[in-house]
């Protein structure tokens, strides 16, 4: 995705969350240690999702408990992802993909590597953004970049619903759907969707307060297992501009 690292609601989940990975030369470029099995195929292949909800009643009963529980299992997760902009006719405008690696509470990483190398990464006390094309890297704390941002939805810790209001749910391309909405007053995002397939999250859809939706196919998903520390930490490479180190 183009550069959007300076909006972090954009970029994460924009995860959550926009668009980035980095280059096999980089000097963060450890190996992770071997998760656990995949627990589904989980992303929808469709490129033109229906922005309209089924008005028929979900199939499974509770989807915000459904969502909880995937959540609670959710220490160590891994993932790949195709990121999707969508247009207001529900077509693509831009697509990127990659992988993100989430070790609760707040640890996570986030390689984009197509259409273009970017990478995000929080240790647990900051977070860092690195675009390689632009060799520039923008780090900033945790609690300011990610307070009321959908990325806390999986990387962060407590009661879903300390954080979020429970709105409708229905199913939906094969997935049982339920919406969110910002408990705070003054999010940065309207709302988001998150999609389940047989419990596991396959889906997750950002709406942010300019009504522009972001879709988040995840596919290989994998639940436990140990990750190597190395993923959550970043070293910013010789050369690159650093923004936003001085007032840490």
């Amino acid at each position: 995705m183009p550069h959007l690292l300076p909006s972090l609601p954009a970029c994460l989940c924009l995860v959550l969350t926009a668009g980035v990975a980095l280059p096999a030369n980089s000097a963060d470029t450890d190996t992770p240690a071997a998760p656990a099995a995949p627990v589904a195929q989980a992303a929808s292949e469709s490129t033109a999702p229906s922005s309209e909800p089924s008005s028929e009643p979900s199939s499974e009963p509770d989807t915000a408990a459904a969502l909880e529980q995937f959540l609670a299992r959710s220490d160590a997760l891994t993932a790949d992802f195709r990121q999707l902009l969508l247009r207001e006719d529900g077509s693509v405008a831009e697509e990127s993909s990659g992988r993100f690696y989430v070790s609760r509470p707040g640890r996570f990483r986030w390689e984009y590597v197509e259409p273009s190398e970017q990478l995000v990464v929080s240790d647990g006390e900051r977070l860092w953004m690195y675009d390689a094309d632009l060799e520039q890297v923008t780090v900033r704390n945790v609690d300011d970049g990610l307070a009321g941002t959908p990325a806390m939805l999986l990387s962060g810790e407590g009661r879903l619903a300390d954080s979020f209001e429970f709105g409708a749910t229905y199913p939906e391309d094969g997935m049982d759907w339920i919406e969110l909405a910002p408990a705070a007053e003054r999010a940065e995002f309207k709302g988001l969707r998150v999609g389940l397939r047989a419990g596991v999250m396959g889906a997750m859809e950002v709406i942010d307060n300019l009504e522009q939706v972001t879709r988040i196919e995840f596919s290989q998903v994998r639940l436990g297992g140990e990750l190597d520390a190395a993923l959550f930490r970043f070293e910013p490479p010789p050369g690159a501009d650093v923004i936003g180190l001085e007032g840490l």
